[in-house]
């Protein structure tokens, strides 16, 4: 195994290569962090949304001992999903509304993290932003393409607050190795990415016959539901739309591809410098229906000549037997790096996520999240590694993305995925959800901004107007 000294030593092609440390800038371990400037001092932070997704990246915020958990907000305060997180910060005071939590706290807290549904990101981290407030926001940042953009707009009018997206990935072996093999012309004229998700999903037993929203359900006595409806349509309570249900349905979330996306292609995007696509395209939409996502999804993006590298596209696949063609030396499909789903441990199946990048003289293999790169056929990564010709990551080395967020509040280092960045990333996944939801092709202008030959796409970049009393949110 090599270790992060010896890695330092040895890694990439040479001293004369690769002159500079290509991971000390990021380097913040606990112990680092113990010997910085910022030791010792704590942010007070709020955060809201503290169920399921909530409650993981409470205790990931816990663990790293550099938060004062000052106020914890919830639209469903005390349900059975809330009271550990209650529990843990017994001191912090509690809301459902996250508008009260700053008219009375504001001034108590310097950052929020927000693990709320997709929907329901946007206006928690606009005020956030517009207060001064730094902000970590679960993936995806929004559900539209309008909204992200209008966030990448407030981030930038805001140098001052960091932000970062929570696609943990993004500070893991995979951010650092895809970035170290692009440097080192590894990782060169891409024109091919295959990328699959093919895990069962929430919707994957609904009746895709479907003709109208669910009836009501009655709604739990915890829950206010006006506020978690927030800027979206009104609808009735139903627990198909609640504890992580939401995802299912185009009006509050995103599907597979929201979901899988940033965790899959996020590096792809970032060092292959992608950009927004020039269309977008469904190749299959098994079941597809007005309400809630197909049964399985083949999307096809493609993306122009940029800065010398070559056109490429890039295809997406969901769904349980939506399988991208694979290589014949493909080999095994491993499920690593892979955290809990909903508090559950990953179960693998016969094609875990992953993509299949192709470039002219190479073909690489990779997972989810942080999983590392390797090239294919095998023998091939052994004979380039056995000659020094990969830069390694070592096998010890891992990084913290909430580490990562707290140490640029400290001004210590940058955020690894600030919104400038991630909302570009989401606004791909955004075409992408305005195909899956039309079961269409289109072309966007990226000059412009705009779907330039279906004018009912283009009028899906912003969706829906807000509901009463959320237009505020829409304005910097």
């Amino acid at each position: 195994m090599i270790n992060r000294r010896d890695f330092l030593k040895t890694a990439g092609l040479g001293a004369a290569a690769i002159a500079v440390d290509p991971f000390g800038a990021f380097d913040a371990s606990a112990k680092i962090r113990k010997e910085s400037k910022g030791a010792g001092r704590k942010i007070n932070l709020a955060l809201v949304g503290i169920g399921h997704r909530g409650n993981e990246n409470a205790r990931e915020v816990a663990k790293t001992g550099m938060a004062n958990v000052v106020a914890i907000c919830d639209v469903n305060m005390g349900a059975p999903h809330t009271r550990e997180v209650m529990g843990m910060f017994p001191e912090a005071k509690q809301f459902k509304d996250f508008r009260k939590m700053f008219d009375e706290m504001g001034s108590a807290f310097e950052a929020v993290l927000v693990s709320t549904p997709d929907f329901s990101h946007f206006p928690i981290a606009m005020r956030a932003i517009k207060e001064g407030k730094h902000v970590y926001c679960e993936k995806p940042m929004t559900r539209t393409f309008h909204e992200n953009q209008l966030l990448i707009d407030a981030a930038k009018a805001h140098p001052e607050v960091v932000t970062q997206m929570g696609n943990q990935g993004h500070s893991g072996q995979n951010y650092f190795q895809f970035k170290a093999w692009v440097d080192a012309g590894i990782i060169k004229n891409v024109h091919k990415i295959d990328v699959h998700m093919n895990g069962a999903r929430r919707w994957h037993g609904f009746d895709t016959g479907i003709r109208k929203f669910p009836d009501a359900d009655p709604m739990p006595e915890t829950m206010d539901w006006d506020v978690w409806l927030m800027q979206a349509a009104y609808h009735d309570y139903s627990k198909k739309f609640d504890e992580g249900n939401w995802r299912c349905w185009y009006d509050f979330g995103m599907g597979a591809l929201g979901d899988w996306g940033a965790h899959l292609f996020d590096t792809c995007h970032e060092f292959l410098e992608l950009g927004l696509p020039t269309e977008v395209g469904m190749k299959k939409a098994e079941g597809h229906n007005d309400y809630f996502f197909p049964m399985a999804s083949t999307i096809n993006f493609k993306f122009p000549r940029r800065k010398g590298k070559p056109a490429c596209e890039m295809n997406w696949y969901d769904g349980v037997n939506n399988f991208p063609e694979l290589p014949s030396f493909y080999g095994t499909s491993e499920a690593s790096d892979v955290p809990t789903v909903n508090g559950q441990a990953y179960v693998p199946t016969s094609l875990n996520p992953g993509k299949v990048i192709y470039s002219d003289d190479l073909i690489f293999k990779g997972g989810s999240h942080s999983s590392t790169l390797r090239i294919i056929p095998d023998e091939v990564h052994r004979e380039m590694e056995a000659a020094g010709k990969l830069p390694g990551v070592p096998e010890d080395y891992h990084y913290n993305h909430y580490i990562n967020f707290f140490n640029a509040i400290l001004g210590e280092e940058k955020a690894h995925s600030p919104f400038e960045k991630a909302g570009v990333m989401c606004q791909v996944m955004n075409l992408g959800v305005i195909a899956q939801r039309l079961n269409t092709t289109f072309r966007f202008d990226r000059a412009s901004g705009e779907i330039i030959d279906n004018p009912f796409a283009n009028a899906l970049l912003t969706g829906m107007p807000p509901r009463k009393g959320w237009e505020e949110y829409y304005v910097l």
